[in-house]
This record gives C-alpha cells, structure tokens and sequence, in this order.
C-alpha cells in the first residue's frame, strides 16, 4: 500500500516474465487492472473487544483488537454489515475471544457478499455454548441485516493459528449463496473456496473459455475444481469435463451448479487431484487439462505424470508465480504458447497468472 496502483501493477507484470523467462513464453497479454478498492468479496476479521465495544478488524502485538471496519479493500457491503454485526454481537452475548488469556468464544467473522449484494455471515467461535443465544436473536440480525442469506455458526475450539475449525452448523433456511459470474452461476457453501475478487474472477473464466474454444477438446479435467468455477465456464458445449475436488463441501456445489444449469457433459467428485490422474486409465486421459492449485503448485508427482502423458494442452492458473516456475520446469514437454497476468489482489505483493500450455513435438 502506499504505491501508485500502476507501479503496483507494471511491477507484478516484471516480476511474471522474469520468472516465466526460461520457458519462452509465445504471448504475453496485457495485464488485466483491477480496482484499486473496495475489490474483496471476502472479509475474513478478528474480533476483539468487549461484549458492549466489539471490534472487527486484526489484532494488534499484544492480542488486542483494532477496529477496521473501515477497511478500504473490502467491499461496501462488508462495510455496511459490519455495524449491524457487532451490534449483533452484543445483543446476543457473544463474548470475543480474548487470546492472551484464552478465554471468551468469538474468534473470527467471515462475511461474503455475492455479485448482487447478498451475503453470508459466519460466526467462528471457540464452542456452541452462544449457538442458542444466536439463533433466539437471528431474525433481530436479519432485519438489521437484510441482504444476509446465509448465516452458519463455525466451531473451532482449538487455540492456534488457523480460520475455521471442520463443524459448521447453518443457522438459516438457504444453504448457499448465489455468486453469478459471467453466465453462470455458482452456489458457494459456508466452507467452500471462491476466488476473492470478483470482477477480475469472472474476467478470469471469460479469458479462459475463450483461449478454450478454439481447442475444442473433446475432453477435460479440472483438477482442484473448488465449486467448479473453470469447470462450469467450459462445460457449455461439447467438451465432457470432470472436476476434481478434495472438499466435500465444495463439490456438492458444484454439484448443485451443474444441477441448476443443465449442464449433462459435466460431473464433478471428490478426492486428490495427483491420485486422481495417477489412477486414471489411459484411455481416459483427456485432451486439456485445467489446473488451479494453492500457492505450492501442483507438485513433483503432477508435474512428471503431466509431462509423460498424452495431454496436448494444460491451463494453469497460479496464485504463485514462484511455484508455477517450478511446475513448468519439471514439464519441458508443455510450452506456454500464452500468459496473462490478472491482478486478484491490489495493494498486495501478491497476484494470479494464468498460462496455456501446449505440447510440443517430440
């Protein structure tokens, strides 16, 4: 922060082709800028405080809170909710969690809000002793709240570093909250994973359909599918897809969003990306394969399987440009004939590339 958002950007962009360098990269696209602000459909804060003066925000050396309700990358419908939230919190009791004495039950809220506007709240705390107290108020929190759709109580009773524990309890009727991106439409479940920033997602899975349909492969998977945001842009016409997820959660909604749009060349399961193409035969191998992994890439395994197969295009889209390197360098078989860098996260160091690869001749 603090750096004008075009050094920001042209600095991402140097950074991308200084580590894609070695691999001769046949196009490189503009970068694609997002908004400087108000960018995040996803606020993930610590709550601190008190009962009667909660705050929303981080916290501080001392394991205090610091209010940022305020905060200027969050959207403002996030901004919005979070008055009616701590009021919320302290009509229904719920003591914040209080780290350097390891006492109190709220630790964290994570609020999503949806392209048009709706949201879901969760409520992460140390064990389900409020749980009766939020659900006698709730209709207090959604008439205060009205846009809320989904709100789910999270139980993370350990004490360590981490956002949310495995129980998830969904306080109200709706399940999932609808996150339409381009023409599609994705139904998000409490735990699963959404890319943070709106706009630059849905021009992400634009961009990548159209490098797509020129392919026209017979066949794809979409390995580390999330709720099948890759897969459901390429699923329209006649490519058979199969994505591949280790949530649960968020297969089921994908699920769900294959269900909804009637899409019958598409199917989505759980389980390892790496096992899963590991096993597969190898007449089932596919024409493209999509991968969109988390910061430490794909893999060594992935990566060699990817290189010894019969697979004539991979797309890969990194959240690390550092590990993504890495992967393309355990798979010299596989050039990038095109990258584009797409600014996910503005006023952070960090941000998404994505490449097609492509077999080349032997």
């Amino acid at each position: 922060m603090g750096q004008p958002y075009p050094a920001q950007l042209a600095g991402k962009q140097a950074l991308a082709e200084q580590l894609l360098a070695p691999f001769g990269v046949g196009t490189w696209h503009p970068p694609l800028a997002s908004g400087e602000r108000d960018y995040r459909n996803k606020a993930k804060m610590v709550v601190g405080g008190t009962v009667s003066s909660p705050t929303i925000g981080i916290l501080d050396a001392d394991g205090h809170g610091v209010d940022l309700q305020a905060c200027g990358i969050c959207s403002p419908g996030h901004r919005a909710a979070f008055g009616p939230i701590a009021r919320f919190i302290t009509l229904a009791r719920i003591a914040p969690y209080d780290v350097p004495s390891r006492t109190g039950e709220l630790k964290h809220l994570i609020v999503t809000e949806s392209p048009d506007g709706e949201l879901m709240v969760r409520f992460v705390l140390r064990s389900t002793e409020p749980v009766a107290r939020i659900r006698k108020h709730l209709p207090a929190l959604l008439a205060d709240l009205p846009n809320a759709r989904v709100v789910s109580v999270n139980v993370l009773p350990e004490h360590k570093a981490v956002l949310e524990g495995e129980q998830e309890i969904v306080l109200t009727e709706q399940q999932t909250l609808s996150m339409r991106l381009n023409d599609v439409t994705m139904h998000l479940r409490p735990q699963g994973f959404f890319q943070t920033n709106t706009a630059i997602a849905a021009a992400l899975y634009a961009e990548a359909r159209d490098w797509i349909t020129d392919l026209a492969p017979a066949s794809a998977w979409d390995l580390y599918s999330g709720v099948g945001g890759f897969a459901l842009h390429l699923a329209g016409g006649e490519t058979a897809v199969t994505g591949i997820e280790t949530s649960v959660e968020a297969v089921a909604s994908a699920e769900l969003s294959r269900t909804d749009a009637a899409l019958h060349r598409v199917r989505f399961a759980a389980g390892d990306a790496t096992r899963f193409a590991l096993d597969a035969p190898a007449t089932d191998v596919p024409d493209l394969v999509v991968v969109n992994p988390p910061r430490r890439g794909i893999g060594a395994e992935l990566g060699a399987w990817l290189e010894a197969s019969d697979v004539g295009h991979v797309l890969y889209s990194s959240c690390n440009a550092t590990s993504l390197a890495k992967d393309l360098a355990a798979m010299p078989s596989l050039r990038p004939v095109r990258a584009r860098v797409f600014d996910m996260f503005p006023q952070t160091p960090h941000f998404e590339v994505m490449v097609l690869l492509e077999r080349t001749a032997a």
